[in-house]
């Protein structure tokens, strides 16, 4: 079966796009990224062969390493070792270690402890890595009709962390 054109007719190279000919029909010519070889879907690989980036922003090693949930600030965060993460603002100098003891679920691969309302004995110990403030955030209170706008801006200040461990 021959590639037919929109007009019922063979495909015909237009001017400007890069082709090249059809390797079993001769005279047929196909767009160059069309042609670079025959389609042949993707095998599937194991979870851990895939990118940071390739599942879509998502920690590929929370899947196959031990994390766990833990509350600070009034938040709960999942946390890995290794990972950084900006929390409320703690009071300690930077370098200094702390450690979170409101764990309320830790994981080990298929091992799970959910605690009631935390694990009993788990911690997980992190590393100050700076303090700072987050951008700006804008606010603007405006009544129409009455001749009114106020503007305000707030920038809230967090703590930088790297989780060192987890202990369960």
């Amino acid at each position: 079966m021959a590639c037919q054109g929109a007009m019922g007719g063979p495909l015909q190279p237009k001017r400007g796009l890069r082709t090249i000919a059809h390797p079993e029909l001769p005279g047929q010519h196909l767009p160059y990224a069309i042609a670079l070889g025959p389609f042949q879907p993707h095998a599937a690989m194991p979870a851990n062969t895939f990118t940071y980036k390739a599942l879509g922003e998502q920690d590929y090693r929370r899947n196959t390493m031990s994390y766990a949930v833990i509350v600070t600030g009034g938040k709960q965060y999942k946390v890995a070792p290794g990972e950084y993460l900006k929390i409320e603002k703690l009071e300690i100098a930077t370098g200094e270690s702390v450690t979170f003891d409101r764990v309320l679920l830790v994981a080990n691969g298929d091992d799970v402890n959910i605690g009631a309302p935390v694990v009993a004995g788990a911690t997980v110990v992190a590393e100050v890595i700076s303090q700072g403030r987050h951008d700006k955030v804008r606010i603007i209170k405006f009544r129409r009709r009455k001749h009114h706008m106020k503007r305000m801006g707030h920038r809230q200040w967090y703590t930088e962390i790297k989780i060192t461990g987890i202990q369960a």
